[in-house]
């Protein structure tokens, strides 16, 4: 699966989200946020079709680090997958990752609502969901999109996994230095970790459309973005 990744210079982990299930590709990439985008980078980009950009990130993030455009004329989405209230030693969300994706599933509900009733407009593709680096509330999300296409669970976490090669974190933790100014380290994500957040919502909503459905989405707008999606 690593004929999926793409070369756009100055976005880490950019990679076609298509091929599994009913979900075509061409139409739905995931990545790590645009802030270091190169001019050759948005050529590329254009290139693809660009027309909507799902920004996870939080205000924070996105005050530091915003999205570069170089001239490119997408609609741009900001939203954030975890709550800005939360706040833990001044992070708002959790440090350890098995604690992470549970919290994500709780409190993602409304962004990834936001981003199925976008995708269902014959209008906002091709589309791009991006946070800081592809991974993690990336991974959610659009294993949401996936499973809603058909994609089987081994299919969902094999494509989750590829972060850990887009990013070199195969080769293990990799520090870095956050939005606050502080010191931190990524470490590779694991088939437990997005199993632990699709059971969240299983267990609570039965379904991941379930879930969906609980946050406002319609039958229509699910229907819609199938047939918008689908190969």
């Amino acid at each position: 699966m690593t004929d999926v990744f793409i070369d756009i210079p100055g976005v880490r982990n950019f990679r076609d989200a298509g091929g599994i299930g009913a979900l075509r590709r061409g139409v739905l990439y995931r990545s790590g946020s645009f802030h270091a985008l190169t001019e050759d980078g948005a050529r590329r980009l254009r290139a693809l079709g660009l027309r909507t950009v799902f920004d996870l990130r939080s205000a924070v993030e996105l005050e530091v680090w915003p999205d570069r455009r170089h001239g490119l004329d997408h609609e741009a989405f900001s939203l954030p997958t975890l709550p800005a209230d939360r706040q833990d030693a001044g992070r708002p969300w959790p440090e350890d990752q098995a604690a992470l994706y549970p919290f994500m599933a709780e409190t993602a509900g409304p962004s990834l609502a936001a981003v199925v009733r976008r995708l269902a407009a014959p209008d906002s593709l091709a589309a791009v969901v991006h946070c800081a680096v592809g991974k993690d509330r990336t991974g959610l999300t659009i294993a949401v999109v996936q499973s809603l296409l058909g994609a089987s669970e081994a299919e969902i976490t094999a494509d989750f996994l590829l972060s850990n090669i887009g990013l070199g974190l195969d080769r293990g933790p990799v520090p870095y230095t956050d939005e606050t100014g502080a010191e931190r380290v990524s470490r590779p994500v694991g088939a437990e970790l997005l199993a632990s957040s699709l059971a969240w919502i299983h267990d609570r909503h039965g379904t991941v459309s379930g879930y969906l459905r609980h946050h406002g989405v319609t039958d229509a707008e699910l229907d819609a973005l199938h047939a918008n999606l689908s190969a």
